[in-house]
């Protein structure tokens, strides 16, 4: 699976749940409600104040690996 801004969350999640602590690490508690896996990386990362591209790179990493 190839990650960018635009992908989301709940498509990740679903292709593998073990992305989940990245989501975790950055102040995303709210992973089980609708609204979130709904959203884009890119709109999580504005609403927590996190830099977008950086978890794009740990997501894609994590995706490299398996």
């Amino acid at each position: 699976m190839q990650i960018t801004k635009d992908t989301i969350i709940g498509d990740i999640l679903d292709a593998d749940f073990d992305a989940a602590p990245y989501f975790l690490e950055i102040g995303m508690h709210c992973l089980g409600c609708p609204a979130s896996r709904s959203e884009t990386i890119e709109q999580a990362c504005a609403v927590h104040g996190t830099n977008a591209d950086e978890l794009v790179a740990k997501l894609n990493a994590h995706f490299a690996a398996k």
